[in-house]
């Protein structure tokens, strides 16, 4: 009976362990998407838009879908099919140099992961401070619920849903000595 229990507890444990590696590895999946998407990007080595962008494209499934929801994100970003398509929205958001975004910073927060096999979900409520170079700025909120699946044991983001929550101006000054490259990127 020893026996039994203790290979009953070695695989009650290994499954513990697997579970807890993929949620590990899902949040670093998702921290790390955030990271890129931040203005200036932090990322040693990134000097490009399309560096940047081939970064992120390198986080996502060939299928994968990226999608804004409700009237303000469906509006604003629609829905993107496929990572060609994924990139494309990417391509044209950083292409936009006169829209005098100098920061944006993703920072977030109320994760839940659940993980299934080879599939997961994540659910996050993230904020977003935007300074703009003539010195307007925002801050953004969405709900986040993104779905991930494991491809040849690597978690990849097979979509990203975002959901406005508010949009609200910040008061003119607020934030000050705003690097315009990251420390990091050295």
């Amino acid at each position: 009976m020893i026996g039994g229990e203790l290979e009953e507890t070695i695989a009650r444990l290994s499954a513990e362990v697997a579970q807890l590696r993929a949620e590990a590895d899902i949040r670093r999946l998702q921290a790390r998407y955030m990271f890129l998407c931040d203005t200036p990007c932090p990322e040693a080595g990134v000097t490009t838009d399309e560096e940047r962008i081939s970064r992120i494209m390198d986080l996502y499934a060939e299928d994968a879908i990226w999608e804004g929801v409700g009237e303000y994100y469906r509006n604003q970003s629609g829905r993107h099919v496929g990572k060609a398509a994924i990139r494309a929205m990417f391509a044209e958001f950083w292409s936009k140099k006169d829209s005098g975004l100098i920061l944006n910073v993703h920072y977030l927060t109320s994760e839940q992961i659940h993980v299934e096999g080879d599939l997961a979900s994540g659910q996050w409520v993230h904020c977003q401070p935007w300074l703009f170079a003539d010195g307007r700025s925002l801050l953004r909120s969405s709900r986040l619920n993104n779905l991930f699946r494991c491809i040849d044991g690597t978690w990849k983001i097979a979509r990203t849903r975002t959901e406005n929550v508010f949009v609200g101006q910040l008061a003119t000054g607020w934030a000050e000595q705003v690097p315009a490259t990251s420390v990091l990127m050295s």
